[in-house]
């Protein structure tokens, strides 16, 4: 029997088959992102029982016609049952609290029907289709952001963010206890006085900073092993990896919208830390490289203090700040500057702050941290690229998905590696060789735009090229197959995808008679992305608007950033990262003191100082999966 022959006879046999509906279940049954139980009720696919019964024609269609809508209607149910299955993927990620991976599902099965270059509109079942779908997923985004950002993962508030400008009355009977109850050996000089205290008793009986504190020291069990090597190979006391509590609460891409620091250490965009930031990743970002550079700032800092209190003052204030309070007072200790109020208010808060975080966290069993169970540590591989590569092709080549990629390359701007300078690209543990191996089959100046595809029971060649937007003729010479082949589960497939992302036009207005739905089909993109890129609250949009119909290029902050409570002082500059060595951050909200050198304090303690200051196609057979 022909490949025709036996197009004809399926087409035949499901023509007689009913056709499915997508059907969606009422919204007040929408499951809650991250904490639904296993029996929550999101909105499900439905079959209907029967399909709409057609009129019948005034006469009898030809057998050549009967094949051709059976055909079709064949076609239209592999669209169906595509959708359904990512769907379904979907449905299973939110339950489970993967958001990222949830808004790929969705996206994937809104595209798959816009992509299908079926008509859409006039074809009942399809327009049926594609209205609950839309239905069923934005239902389920509207719960998300009920709960935080989307199906974005929601960056949380410092726990140290907490507690602002407050001020406590002396207690010597609270020192005198905690004195006594508390454990306080550390490697990094610690103090409970009146100050320190304070801020112990008022997290102890703070709800909301237990619950920043604990999240917290989970998510400081990715970190931490990575962190103390870096402490320890620059000499830096261990207990100093708490300033993450009062920086970021361990977050990789937390970032002050107000003053531009950013990263797990809250970092300046500009400061000579050794952190590399430009358009395509930014450094800061970068859990192992930013720990290294905040160990060495640290230690220089202590080198020109002598003291790690004023360097912990001078890694909030600024070092050319903190050395002025020294020559203004005569005394190079925080304690003594913070009697004198020669430090602003965040400052003298600053340190008590982290001093009772650190006691607290040697003392898990009293404030309730002892049940903690800290996340899995992070490990990846690593391989260094000096060319361009998707995002989604990495997650192909290493059978992973995309947020998962992303998560591993936290300081990646863009969803693709630069092509003119290396980078350490992080790829999931155990898969370094199978990605150099599967890399060798795609042309080094196609690695930004073409995929791969290992092929899944039950997918079809069509199939997965409609699913990847690529061209049937395309994919069958880059895999030296022929259109009439069959693939088979665990064949690996080349798939050149020939609209590269830098040709596509970056924004569109909105014309009258536009939708989401017009403007996301005219330049292949899901509704989803427009409204994320885009900021939407909804799917509504007026005409006149300029939407982002791309990706945008999210740079990192720029540095001329003044907010609220932004200081200036006189004689203090901002100055580029190539000449300058200054302060690490303004941590909340105000521009840090930048100087173009590090003057050396005087290292003593309570005492008064003197006031001296590869190109071309890929022909292969096909293969099988690398195990």
């Amino acid at each position: 029997m022909t490949f025709s022959d036996s197009v004809r006879t399926v087409a035949l046999v499901v023509a007689c088959a009913p056709l499915v509906l997508l059907a969606g279940c009422p919204q007040d049954q929408t499951a809650s992102p991250g904490s639904a139980p296993p029996a929550t009720t999101a909105p499900t696919i439905t079959q209907s029982s029967t399909a709409t019964p057609s009129k019948s024609p005034q006469t009898a269609p030809s057998t050549e016609q009967s094949i051709d809508n059976s055909a079709h209607a064949f076609k239209v149910q592999q669209l169906i049952n595509s959708a359904e299955a990512a769907y379904r993927s979907g449905v299973d990620n939110y339950r489970a609290g993967r958001l990222d991976a949830a808004r790929i599902d969705f996206d994937s099965a809104v595209d798959l029907m816009l992509t299908s270059g079926m008509d859409l509109k006039t074809d009942p079942q399809l327009a049926d289709e594609f209205d609950h779908l839309l239905n069923a997923v934005n239902s389920l985004e509207m719960a998300a952001l009920k709960q935080g950002n989307g199906f974005s993962p929601k960056i949380e508030e410092a726990p140290l963010d907490t507690a602002e400008d407050l001020t406590f009355p002396a207690n010597p009977e609270l020192t005198a206890k905690l004195k006594a109850e508390l454990q306080t050996a550390s490697d990094l000089p610690l103090v409970i006085n009146d100050q320190v205290a304070g801020y112990i008793g008022y997290f102890a009986n703070s709800p909301s900073f237990h619950a920043h504190m604990l999240a917290s020291m989970e998510r400081a069990g990715k970190y931490k092993t990575m962190i103390q090597k870096a402490l320890t190979d620059q000499g830096v006391p261990q207990d100093l990896i708490y300033l993450a509590v009062a920086e970021s609460g361990f977050q990789p891409q937390a970032l002050n919208s107000r003053s531009g620091a950013g990263g797990m250490w809250q970092f300046m965009p500009t400061g000579a830390y050794g952190l590399a930031r430009n358009g395509y990743f930014d450094e800061r970002f970068d859990p192992e490289k930013s720990s290294i550079a905040y160990a060495k700032y640290m230690k220089s800092l202590y080198n020109q203090f002598g003291d790690w209190y004023l360097a912990m003052a001078a890694y909030d204030w600024g070092p050319g700040n903190v050395q002025r309070a020294v020559q203004r007072t005569g005394y190079a200790d925080f304690w003594e500057l913070y009697r004198r109020n020669a430090l602003p208010r965040e400052t003298r808060d600053y340190v008590p702050k982290i001093l009772a975080a650190v006691i607290m966290a040697k003392n898990p069993e009293k404030y309730g941290l002892d049940k903690m169970v800290p996340n899995e540590p992070v490990v990846s591989d690593t391989v260094s690229v000096d060319y361009a590569i998707d995002l989604r092709l990495v997650a192909d080549l290493t059978n992973s998905s995309l947020p998962e990629i992303v998560a591993l390359n936290p300081s990646l701007l863009r969803m693709t590696t630069p092509g003119d300078m290396p980078f350490d690209l992080h790829i999931p543990v155990g898969t370094r060789d199978v990605f150099t191996e599967r890399l060798k089959e795609i042309p080094e100046d196609k690695r930004n735009t073409w995929r791969f595809h290992v092929v899944r029971s039950g997918e079809s060649l069509d199939g997965i090229v409609s699913s990847l937007h690529a061209r049937l003729s395309d994919v069958v010479t880059a895999n030296g197959l022929s259109p009439t082949d069959d693939v088979d589960a665990g064949d690996e497939l080349v798939i050149p995808v020939t609209v590269a992302q830098s040709t596509r036009p970056q924004r569109y207005t909105v014309r009258r008679g536009d939708t989401l739905i017009t403007v996301s089909d005219r330049f292949g993109v899901s509704v989803e992305e427009l409204r994320r890129w885009n900021h939407l609250p909804s799917s509504s949009v007026r005409p006149g608007a300029s939407l982002a119909v791309a990706e945008p290029v999210k740079l990192a902050p720029g540095t001329h950033v003044r907010g609220r409570g932004a200081r200036r002082r006189k004689g203090v500059r901002t100055v580029s990262a190539s000449v300058h060595q200054g302060s690490a951050h303004p941590s909340r909200g105000r521009t840090s003191a930048k100087t173009s050198g590090a003057s050396t304090a005087t290292k003593s303690t309570g005492k008064k100082t003197s006031g001296a200051a590869k190109p071309g196609s890929v022909t292969k057979t096909k293969k099988k999966a690398t195990r």
